[in-house]
């Protein structure tokens, strides 16, 4: 029995512990693949595209749109989460289906490479060079390029943050709407009581951290690695409102609640809910009546943004 006190209805993931190392990486990097049913939900026109990231190679963009909203939409940038490591799971398809259902927004979502074999920063760069390329291709891909957001859980959590850190610091010609972040990691210094006291929680854990972050940064003198941490951002202004859940047994907890506190010290708006009961990635229980409360959240407040 786990000896934190999530809740059942997360179960069985609330039991479940992971340990990650180079061989088992590479085999779930080869295992997870794009679902079936991605492509056959019968709201849901899915397209894949193909475009060049910053380094010349050739990344998979999936393009979601609802069939039944008509004209220019807004749209979503979703990021995936998998510790730089991994592929989206099935739940992450799920999830890009409802908001794209549900919001009436186009969702993209980039296939972007994988640590070990690729390192920071070509996980950002490559969903930055996705995002540059949506906003060429906007009229085309019938996407309204003044309402674009961003959003994304755990990792994706991290590119979602540092996208608006780039558009922001390289003058891209739109401001984006939005950041989504659900227990988002941001702060790669692992200093804070959160990440110390949870060494072995269900799903995720700070031995994990520890576990993979050299493989993801295994050289902490590259240039621009305040993206891969986004709290340690020389300033915050200008940045887009924000929208964070962070989950309360979950060693990167208090990454969520300190980048709020710099948002708004910073004067940008931010919307933060601190669920309880939960640890990392229990989104993957779409079912469980906390995913689903806070999934009509993240709805609700996506629709907002792109009134």
């Amino acid at each position: 029995m786990s000896k934190y006190p999530i809740k059942k209805e997360f179960f069985p993931y609330n039991h479940i512990k992971f340990r990650l190392n180079r061989r088992m990486i590479a085999l779930a990097q080869n295992y997870m693949k794009v679902p079936r049913f991605f492509w056959n939900d019968p709201e849901v026109a899915t397209e894949k595209h193909l475009f060049q990231s910053y380094d010349g190679a050739e990344i998979e963009l999936y393009l979601l749109t609802p069939k039944r909203v008509a004209g220019p939409m807004p749209c979503l940038m979703l990021n995936h989460g998998g510790g730089f490591v991994l592929e989206a799971a099935p739940y992450h398809y799920r999830l890009a289906l409802e908001y794209a259902k549900r919001v009436g927004c186009k969702v993209v979502f980039v296939r972007y490479r994988l640590a070990p074999e690729h390192p920071f920063p070509t996980q950002f760069e490559d969903c930055f060079a996705g995002l540059s390329r949506v906003l060429e291709r906007a009229e085309e891909l019938g996407i309204d390029r003044e309402k674009i957001g961003v959003g994304g859980d755990s990792a994706g959590g991290t590119l979602s943050a540092s996208m608006c850190l780039m558009a922001r610091d390289r003058g891209l010609p739109v401001k984006l709407r939005f950041q989504m972040l659900i227990y988002p990691y941001l702060d790669r210094r692992r200093e804070s009581e959160s990440y110390k006291r949870f060494t072995d929680t269900p799903m995720w854990n700070s031995t994990l951290s520890a576990a993979v972050n050299p493989l993801f940064l295994p050289d902490k003198t590259v240039e621009n690695i305040v993206y891969a941490s986004p709290v340690q951002a020389e300033r915050l202004d200008g940045m887009p409102e924000a929208y964070i859940e962070t989950a309360e047994f979950d060693s990167i907890h208090d990454d969520g609640v300190l980048y709020a506190r710099l948002l708004q010290e910073s004067g940008v708006a931010v919307k933060l809910h601190e669920t309880e009961g939960t640890m990392h990635g229990f989104d993957i229980a779409l079912n469980a009546p906390t995913t689903r409360a806070m999934v009509e959240q993240r709805i609700g407040f996506m629709r907002r943004m792109f009134e």
